[in-house]
């Protein structure tokens, strides 16, 4: 599923991974959130809900780029650069195009919405 992430006007878009936790976020579509800055790396926001851990890894190393959920503390994470593995950090996604807007420095705000064909 493709995804857009609008902000100030600018969008960049993603592609959400085929898994339950993905599908989870998905469900939660269009979602407006603030970002953040959490340890330079990554723009983190809380999202409404926890999401599905249905056949999740117990954690990933990330990549610049990569769309992911922090379930111990219910986040949606973006990473702007690689990070070391860590533990019940979940996959959900990847950006495609449009890295740098995300990667300002936040708080900002984040219009989350699906991409119909």
């Amino acid at each position: 599923m493709k995804i857009r992430l609008t902000v100030e006007g600018q969008t960049a878009t993603a592609t959400l991974y085929d898994n339950a936790t993905a599908r989870d976020f998905a469900s939660l579509l269009p979602l407006s959130l603030t970002l953040e800055d959490y340890d330079v790396i990554e723009r983190v926001s809380r999202l409404p809900r926890k999401l599905s851990t249905q056949g999740a890894p117990e954690g990933m190393q990330p990549m610049a780029g990569e769309l992911t959920h922090y379930a111990p503390w219910s986040n949606l994470a973006i990473f702007t650069e690689p990070r070391a593995y860590a533990r019940s950090l979940l996959p959900l996604g990847k950006v495609d195009e449009g890295l740098p807007i995300l990667a300002r420095p936040g708080p900002y705000q984040v219009r989350i919405e699906r991409v119909t064909p």
